[in-house]
C-alpha cells in the first residue's frame, strides 16, 4: 500500500512565502511523476507542478516564475516552494505520485493567503 502525506501548509500574507513537503512510503519502487495540484472552493483540481523521473519539471502559468518543484529521492519527498504568494492561490494543495503501479494521492494542505 503507498500512502502520501503533504504537509507545510497555513495562513500566509500576501507577498509571503511556504514550503510544502510530500513524504510518499510503503511499496514503491520507481516513482515516474510527481504532481502538485490545487483545489480551490467550487474550482476544478489543477495540475501546477510536475517533476518526470529524469528531473524535467513542468508549471501552470499561473505559478511559473513563483513556484519550485523539487524532491528527494534518497527520501522519496518532494516539495513545493511557493513564493511571492497571492490570495488567489489559496486552496488545498495535493499530492500526486504516479508509479508502475498506479496513481497515489495523499489528503491535501490547507494554504490560506490573506491578511
Amino acid at each position: 500500500q503507498v500512502q502520501l502525506v503533504e504537509s507545510g501548509g497555513g495562513l500566509v500574507q500576501p507577498g509571503g512565502s511556504l514550503r510544502l513537503s510530500c513524504a510518499a512510503s510503503g511499496n514503491i519502487f520507481s516513482i515516474n511523476h510527481w504532481g502538485w495540484y490545487r483545489q480551490a472552493p467550487d474550482m476544478q483540481r489543477e495540475l501546477i507542478a510536475g517533476m518526470v523521473k529524469n528531473g524535467s519539471k513542468k508549471y501552470a502559468d499561473s505559478v511559473k516564475g513563483r513556484f519550485t518543484i523539487s524532491r528527494d529521492t534518497s527520501k522519496d519527498m518532494a516539495y513545493l516552494q511557493m513564493n511571492n504568494l497571492k490570495p488567489e492561490d489559496t486552496a488545498v494543495y495535493l499530492c500526486r505520485i504516479i508509479t508502475p503501479t498506479g496513481g497515489y494521492w495523499g489528503q491535501g494542505t490547507q494554504v490560506t493567503v490573506s491578511s
